[in-house]
Protein backbone atom coordinates (compact mmCIF):
# COMPACT_ATOMS: atom_id res chain seq x y z
CA UNK A 1 0.00 0.00 0.00
CA UNK A 2 1.22 3.48 -0.92
CA UNK A 3 0.54 6.21 1.65
CA UNK A 4 0.65 9.74 0.15
CA UNK A 5 2.01 12.21 2.70
CA UNK A 6 1.17 15.78 1.72
CA UNK A 7 3.46 18.33 3.36
CA UNK A 8 1.50 21.56 3.69
CA UNK A 9 3.94 23.86 5.44
CA UNK A 10 5.53 27.14 4.43
CA UNK A 11 4.08 30.57 3.75
CA UNK A 12 4.98 31.12 0.07
CA UNK A 13 6.40 34.58 0.70
CA UNK A 14 7.53 34.96 -2.93
CA UNK A 15 3.86 34.86 -3.95
CA UNK A 16 2.88 37.71 -1.65
CA UNK A 17 0.48 39.52 -1.53
CA UNK A 18 -1.88 36.70 -2.57
CA UNK A 19 -0.03 34.19 -0.38
CA UNK A 20 0.15 35.18 3.29
CA UNK A 21 1.12 33.44 6.50
CA UNK A 22 -2.46 32.69 7.59
CA UNK A 23 -3.56 31.71 4.08
CA UNK A 24 -0.50 30.58 2.09
CA UNK A 25 -0.17 29.54 -1.54
CA UNK A 26 -0.94 25.84 -1.04
CA UNK A 27 -4.44 26.76 0.14
CA UNK A 28 -5.11 29.03 -2.83
CA UNK A 29 -6.41 28.37 -6.36
CA UNK A 30 -3.41 29.76 -8.23
CA UNK A 31 -3.16 27.42 -11.22
CA UNK A 32 -6.74 26.14 -11.54
CA UNK A 33 -10.08 26.71 -9.83
CA UNK A 34 -9.02 24.38 -7.01
CA UNK A 35 -6.57 25.04 -4.19
CA UNK A 36 -3.08 23.68 -4.87
CA UNK A 37 -3.30 21.36 -1.84
CA UNK A 38 -6.54 19.90 -3.17
CA UNK A 39 -4.99 19.45 -6.63
CA UNK A 40 -2.13 17.53 -5.02
CA UNK A 41 -4.50 15.31 -3.06
CA UNK A 42 -6.64 14.57 -6.13
CA UNK A 43 -3.51 13.78 -8.13
CA UNK A 44 -2.94 10.77 -5.87
CA UNK A 45 -6.58 9.84 -5.33
CA UNK A 46 -7.18 6.75 -3.18
CA UNK A 47 -7.38 3.39 -4.99
CA UNK A 48 -6.77 -0.29 -4.30
CA UNK A 49 -3.04 0.41 -3.96
CA UNK A 50 -3.08 4.03 -2.76
CA UNK A 51 -4.43 4.94 0.67
CA UNK A 52 -6.28 8.11 1.57
CA UNK A 53 -3.83 10.98 2.09
CA UNK A 54 -1.95 11.85 5.24
CA UNK A 55 -1.78 15.64 5.51
CA UNK A 56 0.88 17.34 7.62
CA UNK A 57 0.22 21.01 8.34
CA UNK A 58 0.61 23.61 11.04
CA UNK A 59 -2.05 24.36 13.60
CA UNK A 60 -3.17 27.67 12.07
CA UNK A 61 -4.33 26.07 8.81
CA UNK A 62 -6.08 22.99 10.18
CA UNK A 63 -9.68 24.13 9.86
CA UNK A 64 -9.19 25.69 6.42
CA UNK A 65 -7.71 22.42 5.14
CA UNK A 66 -10.41 20.36 6.82
CA UNK A 67 -13.11 22.49 5.16
CA UNK A 68 -11.47 22.14 1.73
CA UNK A 69 -11.29 18.36 2.13
CA UNK A 70 -14.93 18.15 3.27
CA UNK A 71 -16.15 20.21 0.33
CA UNK A 72 -14.25 17.87 -2.03
CA UNK A 73 -15.62 14.75 -0.34
CA UNK A 74 -12.17 13.61 0.82
CA UNK A 75 -11.54 11.95 4.19
CA UNK A 76 -7.80 11.99 4.98
CA UNK A 77 -6.33 8.94 6.63
CA UNK A 78 -4.81 11.38 9.12
CA UNK A 79 -4.25 15.10 9.52
CA UNK A 80 -1.08 15.58 11.54
CA UNK A 81 -0.50 18.97 13.19
CA UNK A 82 3.02 20.28 13.62
CA UNK A 83 3.37 22.58 16.66
CA UNK A 84 6.02 24.46 14.68
CA UNK A 85 7.78 24.15 11.34
CA UNK A 86 10.92 22.00 11.49
CA UNK A 87 11.47 21.43 7.74
CA UNK A 88 10.64 18.28 5.79
CA UNK A 89 12.68 15.60 7.58
CA UNK A 90 10.87 15.79 10.97
CA UNK A 91 7.50 15.98 9.20
CA UNK A 92 8.28 12.88 7.12
CA UNK A 93 9.62 11.09 10.19
CA UNK A 94 6.42 11.75 12.13
CA UNK A 95 4.33 10.42 9.24
CA UNK A 96 6.54 7.32 9.03
CA UNK A 97 6.19 6.62 12.75
CA UNK A 98 2.41 7.02 12.46
CA UNK A 99 2.14 4.55 9.55
CA UNK A 100 4.56 2.15 11.23
CA UNK A 101 1.96 1.49 13.93
CA UNK A 102 -0.28 -0.35 11.45
CA UNK A 103 1.76 -1.02 8.27
CA UNK A 104 5.55 -1.06 8.87
CA UNK A 105 6.29 -2.23 5.31
CA UNK A 106 3.96 0.30 3.66
CA UNK A 107 5.41 2.78 1.16
CA UNK A 108 5.40 6.53 1.84
CA UNK A 109 5.07 8.95 -1.06
CA UNK A 110 6.20 12.36 0.21
CA UNK A 111 4.72 15.26 -1.75
CA UNK A 112 4.87 19.03 -1.28
CA UNK A 113 1.37 20.49 -1.31
CA UNK A 114 2.20 23.45 -3.53
CA UNK A 115 3.69 22.01 -6.74
CA UNK A 116 2.13 21.99 -10.21
CA UNK A 117 2.28 18.89 -12.41
CA UNK A 118 0.95 19.32 -15.92
CA UNK A 119 1.27 15.71 -17.13
CA UNK A 120 -0.44 13.63 -14.46
CA UNK A 121 -0.17 10.42 -16.52
CA UNK A 122 3.61 10.76 -16.64
CA UNK A 123 3.62 11.38 -12.91
CA UNK A 124 1.63 8.18 -12.24
CA UNK A 125 3.96 6.17 -14.47
CA UNK A 126 6.96 7.48 -12.55
CA UNK A 127 5.28 6.61 -9.24
CA UNK A 128 4.81 3.03 -10.48
CA UNK A 129 8.54 2.79 -11.27
CA UNK A 130 9.39 4.32 -7.92
CA UNK A 131 7.19 1.85 -6.06
CA UNK A 132 9.14 -1.10 -7.51
CA UNK A 133 12.38 0.39 -6.23
CA UNK A 134 10.92 1.34 -2.86
CA UNK A 135 9.61 -2.19 -2.37
CA UNK A 136 13.16 -3.41 -2.94
CA UNK A 137 14.40 -1.17 -0.13
CA UNK A 138 15.63 1.80 -2.14
CA UNK A 139 15.06 5.44 -1.15
CA UNK A 140 13.63 7.13 -4.22
CA UNK A 141 13.77 10.74 -5.32
CA UNK A 142 12.11 11.98 -8.49
CA UNK A 143 14.19 14.03 -10.90
CA UNK A 144 12.60 16.43 -13.38
CA UNK A 145 14.19 16.55 -16.80
CA UNK A 146 15.67 20.07 -16.95
CA UNK A 147 14.38 22.36 -19.70
CA UNK A 148 16.63 25.33 -18.89
CA UNK A 149 19.77 26.12 -16.87
CA UNK A 150 17.65 26.93 -13.81
CA UNK A 151 19.59 28.32 -10.83
CA UNK A 152 16.68 28.15 -8.38
CA UNK A 153 16.63 24.35 -8.09
CA UNK A 154 18.99 21.76 -6.71
CA UNK A 155 20.15 19.01 -9.09
CA UNK A 156 20.63 15.24 -8.89
CA UNK A 157 23.44 13.58 -10.89
CA UNK A 158 22.59 10.16 -12.23
CA UNK A 159 24.81 7.16 -11.51
CA UNK A 160 24.49 3.55 -12.63
CA UNK A 161 21.29 2.69 -14.56
CA UNK A 162 18.47 0.63 -12.98
CA UNK A 163 15.17 -0.78 -14.28
CA UNK A 164 16.47 -0.99 -17.85
CA UNK A 165 17.67 2.59 -17.75
CA UNK A 166 14.41 4.13 -16.50
CA UNK A 167 15.95 4.84 -13.09
CA UNK A 168 19.46 5.41 -11.75
CA UNK A 169 21.48 5.17 -8.62
CA UNK A 170 22.18 8.65 -7.26
CA UNK A 171 25.75 9.71 -7.93
CA UNK A 172 25.38 12.90 -5.90
CA UNK A 173 23.08 15.76 -4.98
CA UNK A 174 24.14 19.22 -6.11
CA UNK A 175 23.27 22.54 -4.47
CA UNK A 176 21.58 25.30 -6.44
CA UNK A 177 24.24 26.23 -9.03
CA UNK A 178 25.21 29.53 -10.60
CA UNK A 179 24.26 30.16 -14.22
CA UNK A 180 27.45 28.89 -15.84
CA UNK A 181 27.43 25.70 -13.74
CA UNK A 182 23.78 25.04 -14.60
CA UNK A 183 24.57 25.49 -18.28
CA UNK A 184 27.42 22.99 -17.94
CA UNK A 185 25.06 20.47 -16.33
CA UNK A 186 22.64 20.69 -19.26
CA UNK A 187 25.48 20.43 -21.80
CA UNK A 188 26.94 17.36 -20.06
CA UNK A 189 23.60 15.63 -19.50
CA UNK A 190 22.74 13.16 -16.74
CA UNK A 191 21.52 15.86 -14.33
CA UNK A 192 17.90 16.30 -13.19
CA UNK A 193 16.16 18.96 -11.15
CA UNK A 194 15.47 17.79 -7.60
CA UNK A 195 11.66 17.97 -7.33
CA UNK A 196 11.50 17.33 -3.58
CA UNK A 197 9.25 14.28 -4.08
CA UNK A 198 10.32 11.08 -2.31
CA UNK A 199 9.25 7.47 -1.96
CA UNK A 200 10.45 4.78 0.46
CA UNK A 201 9.30 1.93 2.63
CA UNK A 202 8.35 2.96 6.16
CA UNK A 203 10.83 0.63 7.84
CA UNK A 204 13.66 1.70 5.51
CA UNK A 205 13.29 5.45 6.07
CA UNK A 206 13.04 4.95 9.83
CA UNK A 207 16.20 2.76 9.80
CA UNK A 208 18.10 5.33 7.73
CA UNK A 209 16.96 8.18 9.94
CA UNK A 210 18.17 6.33 13.04
CA UNK A 211 21.49 5.91 11.23
CA UNK A 212 22.00 9.40 9.81
CA UNK A 213 19.77 11.74 11.86
CA UNK A 214 19.00 9.89 15.10
CA UNK A 215 17.88 13.00 16.96
CA UNK A 216 15.20 13.71 14.34
CA UNK A 217 14.05 10.08 14.42
CA UNK A 218 13.87 9.98 18.22
CA UNK A 219 12.03 13.31 18.55
CA UNK A 220 9.54 12.38 15.83
CA UNK A 221 8.76 9.04 17.49
CA UNK A 222 8.30 10.69 20.87
CA UNK A 223 6.11 13.44 19.41
CA UNK A 224 3.77 10.82 17.90
CA UNK A 225 3.69 8.61 21.00
CA UNK A 226 2.98 11.58 23.25
CA UNK A 227 0.67 13.21 20.73
CA UNK A 228 -3.04 13.64 21.30
CA UNK A 229 -6.24 13.43 19.32
CA UNK A 230 -8.01 16.77 18.85
CA UNK A 231 -11.28 16.39 16.94
CA UNK A 232 -10.14 14.87 13.60
CA UNK A 233 -6.51 15.88 14.07
CA UNK A 234 -3.41 14.16 15.44
CA UNK A 235 -1.61 16.85 17.40
CA UNK A 236 2.11 16.10 17.80
CA UNK A 237 3.58 16.65 21.25
CA UNK A 238 4.93 20.19 21.21
CA UNK A 239 7.95 19.73 23.48
CA UNK A 240 9.18 16.59 21.73
CA UNK A 241 8.77 18.00 18.23
CA UNK A 242 10.39 21.32 19.13
CA UNK A 243 13.47 19.41 20.34
CA UNK A 244 14.04 18.01 16.84
CA UNK A 245 16.71 19.57 14.64
CA UNK A 246 15.29 21.40 11.64
CA UNK A 247 16.46 19.76 8.42
CA UNK A 248 15.27 18.65 4.99
CA UNK A 249 14.95 15.05 3.85
CA UNK A 250 17.68 15.74 1.30
CA UNK A 251 20.28 16.89 3.81
CA UNK A 252 19.28 14.62 6.67
CA UNK A 253 19.07 11.32 4.78
CA UNK A 254 19.21 11.30 0.98
CA UNK A 255 22.70 12.78 0.64
CA UNK A 256 24.12 10.17 3.02
CA UNK A 257 22.36 6.90 2.27
CA UNK A 258 23.95 4.42 -0.13
CA UNK A 259 20.50 3.34 -1.34
CA UNK A 260 19.35 6.59 -2.94
CA UNK A 261 17.97 6.25 -6.48
CA UNK A 262 16.50 8.79 -8.88
CA UNK A 263 13.54 8.26 -11.22
CA UNK A 264 13.68 10.86 -14.03
CA UNK A 265 10.34 12.12 -15.31
CA UNK A 266 9.15 14.78 -17.72
CA UNK A 267 5.80 15.75 -16.20
CA UNK A 268 5.37 19.50 -16.71
CA UNK A 269 6.55 20.20 -13.18
CA UNK A 270 6.90 23.56 -11.43
CA UNK A 271 7.27 24.37 -7.75
CA UNK A 272 5.38 27.65 -8.34
CA UNK A 273 8.13 29.40 -6.46
CA UNK A 274 7.47 32.88 -7.80
CA UNK A 275 5.02 34.97 -9.82
CA UNK A 276 7.16 34.46 -12.92
CA UNK A 277 6.55 30.70 -12.61
CA UNK A 278 2.79 31.34 -12.90
CA UNK A 279 3.45 33.48 -15.98
CA UNK A 280 5.56 30.69 -17.50
CA UNK A 281 2.90 27.97 -17.13
CA UNK A 282 -0.08 30.23 -17.77
CA UNK A 283 -2.12 30.48 -20.96
CA UNK A 284 -0.80 33.54 -22.80
CA UNK A 285 -2.52 35.85 -25.23
CA UNK A 286 -0.96 36.88 -28.55
CA UNK A 287 1.16 39.48 -26.77
CA UNK A 288 2.54 37.07 -24.18
CA UNK A 289 0.30 38.21 -21.32
CA UNK A 290 -1.33 36.08 -18.63
CA UNK A 291 -4.39 37.69 -17.05
CA UNK A 292 -6.54 36.60 -14.11
CA UNK A 293 -9.58 38.54 -12.95
CA UNK A 294 -10.90 41.86 -14.25
CA UNK A 295 -8.02 43.17 -16.38
CA UNK A 296 -8.13 45.77 -19.16
CA UNK A 297 -4.85 45.98 -21.08
CA UNK A 298 -3.72 48.42 -23.76
CA UNK A 299 -0.26 48.16 -25.32
CA UNK A 300 0.78 45.56 -22.73
CA UNK A 301 3.29 42.76 -23.41
CA UNK A 302 4.75 39.79 -21.53
CA UNK A 303 3.00 40.68 -18.28
CA UNK A 304 1.27 38.72 -15.54
CA UNK A 305 -1.70 40.62 -14.12
CA UNK A 306 -3.94 39.27 -11.34
CA UNK A 307 -6.94 41.32 -10.19
CA UNK A 308 -8.71 39.83 -7.17
CA UNK A 309 -11.19 42.51 -6.09
CA UNK A 310 -11.50 45.16 -8.79
CA UNK A 311 -10.47 46.36 -12.21
CA UNK A 312 -6.77 46.63 -13.06
CA UNK A 313 -5.95 48.60 -16.22
CA UNK A 314 -2.49 48.63 -17.81
CA UNK A 315 -1.21 50.91 -20.58
CA UNK A 316 2.10 50.70 -22.43
CA UNK A 317 3.92 48.38 -20.03
CA UNK A 318 5.85 45.16 -20.50
CA UNK A 319 7.64 42.47 -18.51
CA UNK A 320 5.77 43.26 -15.28
CA UNK A 321 4.08 41.32 -12.50
CA UNK A 322 0.98 43.17 -11.26
CA UNK A 323 -1.08 41.72 -8.41
CA UNK A 324 -4.07 43.43 -6.75
CA UNK A 325 -5.67 41.92 -3.63
CA UNK A 326 -7.95 44.66 -2.37
CA UNK A 327 -5.67 45.81 0.45
CA UNK A 328 -2.32 45.54 -1.39
CA UNK A 329 -1.06 46.37 -4.88
CA UNK A 330 2.21 44.77 -6.05
CA UNK A 331 4.11 45.93 -9.14
CA UNK A 332 7.39 44.16 -9.91
CA UNK A 333 9.67 43.45 -12.82
CA UNK A 334 9.40 39.83 -13.94
CA UNK A 335 13.17 39.65 -13.59
CA UNK A 336 13.07 40.65 -9.90
CA UNK A 337 10.23 38.56 -8.48
CA UNK A 338 12.56 36.52 -6.25
CA UNK A 339 12.98 39.71 -4.22
CA UNK A 340 9.29 39.90 -3.27
CA UNK A 341 10.21 38.02 -0.10
CA UNK A 342 12.35 41.03 0.90
CA UNK A 343 9.18 43.14 1.00
CA UNK A 344 7.59 40.54 3.29
CA UNK A 345 10.65 40.67 5.56
CA UNK A 346 10.42 44.47 5.74
CA UNK A 347 6.72 44.32 6.61
CA UNK A 348 7.44 41.89 9.44
CA UNK A 349 10.34 44.01 10.71
CA UNK A 350 8.11 47.10 10.73
CA UNK A 351 5.46 45.34 12.79
CA UNK A 352 2.86 45.56 10.02
CA UNK A 353 0.26 42.88 9.31
CA UNK A 354 -0.09 42.78 5.52
CA UNK A 355 2.21 39.75 5.32
CA UNK A 356 0.11 37.83 7.87
CA UNK A 357 -3.49 37.99 6.69
CA UNK A 358 -5.81 39.29 4.00
CA UNK A 359 -8.82 41.49 4.59
CA UNK A 360 -10.70 38.20 4.57
CA UNK A 361 -9.67 36.10 7.59
CA UNK A 362 -10.69 32.45 7.68
CA UNK A 363 -11.90 30.73 10.83
CA UNK A 364 -13.20 27.19 11.43
CA UNK A 365 -16.78 28.48 11.28
CA UNK A 366 -16.30 30.47 8.04
CA UNK A 367 -14.66 33.87 7.54
CA UNK A 368 -14.88 37.56 8.32
CA UNK A 369 -13.69 40.53 6.30
CA UNK A 370 -13.38 44.18 7.19
CA UNK A 371 -15.54 46.55 5.12
CA UNK A 372 -14.89 49.82 6.93
CA UNK A 373 -13.04 51.05 10.00
CA UNK A 374 -12.72 54.42 11.70
CA UNK A 375 -12.67 56.15 15.06
CA UNK A 376 -14.62 53.94 17.50
CA UNK A 377 -16.31 51.86 14.78
CA UNK A 378 -15.70 48.92 12.47
CA UNK A 379 -17.93 47.16 9.93
CA UNK A 380 -17.39 43.50 9.01
CA UNK A 381 -19.00 40.88 6.80
CA UNK A 382 -19.24 37.45 8.45
CA UNK A 383 -19.97 34.22 6.57
CA UNK A 384 -20.89 31.20 8.73
CA UNK A 385 -20.89 27.70 7.24
CA UNK A 386 -24.10 25.63 7.50
CA UNK A 387 -24.26 24.00 10.92
CA UNK A 388 -21.32 26.04 12.23
CA UNK A 389 -21.19 28.27 15.30
CA UNK A 390 -18.93 30.94 16.73
CA UNK A 391 -17.79 30.55 20.32
CA UNK A 392 -19.94 31.69 23.24
CA UNK A 393 -18.10 34.90 24.07
CA UNK A 394 -18.17 38.45 25.39
CA UNK A 395 -16.28 41.71 24.86
CA UNK A 396 -15.08 44.20 27.47
CA UNK A 397 -14.80 47.23 25.23
CA UNK A 398 -17.21 46.99 22.30
CA UNK A 399 -20.88 46.56 21.49
CA UNK A 400 -22.09 44.89 18.30
CA UNK A 401 -25.06 45.07 15.94
CA UNK A 402 -25.80 42.07 13.69
CA UNK A 403 -27.92 42.32 10.53
CA UNK A 404 -28.80 39.16 8.62
CA UNK A 405 -28.42 39.74 4.89
CA UNK A 406 -28.65 36.12 3.71
CA UNK A 407 -29.69 32.90 5.40
CA UNK A 408 -31.02 32.22 8.90
CA UNK A 409 -29.21 32.93 12.17
CA UNK A 410 -29.65 31.57 15.66
CA UNK A 411 -28.40 34.19 18.10
CA UNK A 412 -27.77 34.00 21.81
CA UNK A 413 -27.72 37.32 23.68
CA UNK A 414 -27.49 36.87 27.42
CA UNK A 415 -30.12 34.28 28.37
CA UNK A 416 -32.22 34.83 25.23
CA UNK A 417 -31.95 32.52 22.19
CA UNK A 418 -33.89 33.39 19.05
CA UNK A 419 -33.95 33.02 15.27
CA UNK A 420 -33.20 35.95 12.96
CA UNK A 421 -34.27 35.82 9.31
CA UNK A 422 -33.06 37.96 6.42
CA UNK A 423 -33.30 41.73 7.03
CA UNK A 424 -33.68 41.24 10.79
CA UNK A 425 -31.14 42.42 13.37
CA UNK A 426 -30.06 42.29 17.01
CA UNK A 427 -27.91 44.30 19.41
CA UNK A 428 -25.23 42.94 21.78
CA UNK A 429 -24.31 45.34 24.62
CA UNK A 430 -20.78 45.56 26.02
CA UNK A 431 -20.03 42.74 28.48
CA UNK A 432 -22.93 40.51 27.34
CA UNK A 433 -22.41 36.84 26.56
CA UNK A 434 -23.42 36.04 22.98
CA UNK A 435 -23.12 33.49 20.22
CA UNK A 436 -23.90 33.34 16.49
CA UNK A 437 -24.93 30.04 14.86
CA UNK A 438 -26.10 28.93 11.43
CA UNK A 439 -28.85 26.33 11.86
CA UNK A 440 -29.66 26.27 8.14
CA UNK A 441 -28.37 24.35 5.14
CA UNK A 442 -27.06 27.43 3.29
CA UNK A 443 -24.22 29.82 4.17
CA UNK A 444 -25.20 32.62 6.55
CA UNK A 445 -24.12 36.20 5.79
CA UNK A 446 -24.11 38.80 8.55
CA UNK A 447 -23.12 42.46 8.59
CA UNK A 448 -21.57 43.24 11.96
CA UNK A 449 -21.18 46.82 13.16
CA UNK A 450 -18.81 47.21 16.11
CA UNK A 451 -18.61 50.34 18.26
CA UNK A 452 -16.56 51.11 21.32
CA UNK A 453 -13.29 52.33 22.76
CA UNK A 454 -11.25 49.31 21.60
CA UNK A 455 -12.03 47.07 18.60
CA UNK A 456 -9.06 44.70 18.53
CA UNK A 457 -9.53 40.99 17.87
CA UNK A 458 -7.95 40.16 21.24
CA UNK A 459 -10.92 41.67 23.12
CA UNK A 460 -12.68 38.29 23.23
CA UNK A 461 -13.34 36.09 26.24
CA UNK A 462 -14.54 32.60 25.27
CA UNK A 463 -16.78 30.54 27.54
CA UNK A 464 -17.47 27.63 25.18
CA UNK A 465 -16.12 26.62 21.79
CA UNK A 466 -17.12 23.64 19.63
CA UNK A 467 -13.74 23.66 17.87
CA UNK A 468 -11.69 23.03 20.98
CA UNK A 469 -9.94 26.38 20.93
CA UNK A 470 -8.66 27.76 24.21
CA UNK A 471 -11.29 29.15 26.55
CA UNK A 472 -9.46 32.37 27.25
CA UNK A 473 -9.01 35.81 25.69
CA UNK A 474 -7.99 35.13 22.08
CA UNK A 475 -8.68 36.22 18.54
CA UNK A 476 -11.94 34.75 17.27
Amino acid sequence: MIYPVILSGGVGSRLWPTSRALYPKQLLPLVSERAMLLETVLRVAASDTVAAPIIVSNDEHRFIIAQQMREAGISPLAHILEPQGRNTAPAAAAAAVFVQTFDPSGILLILPADHHIGDVAAFHEAIARGALLAEAGKLVTFGVLPSAPETGYGYVKRGAPLLDGTAYAVDRFVEKPDRSTAEAYLAEGGYDWNAGIFMFRVDRIIDEMHRYCPKIAACAAESVIKGSRDLDFLRLDSQSFAASPSDSIDYAVMEHTSDAVVVPVDMGWSDIGSWSALWEIGEKDQKGNVFAGDVLAEGTRDCFVRAESGLVATVGVENLIIVETGDVFLVASRDSVQDVKKVVERLAAAGRTEHQAHNRVYRPWGFYESLDAGDRHQVKHLMVHPGAALSLQMHHHRAEHWVVVKGKAQVTVGDVVRILNENESTYIPIGTRHRLENPGSEPLSIIEVQSGSYLGEDDIVRFDDVYGRDIKPAAE
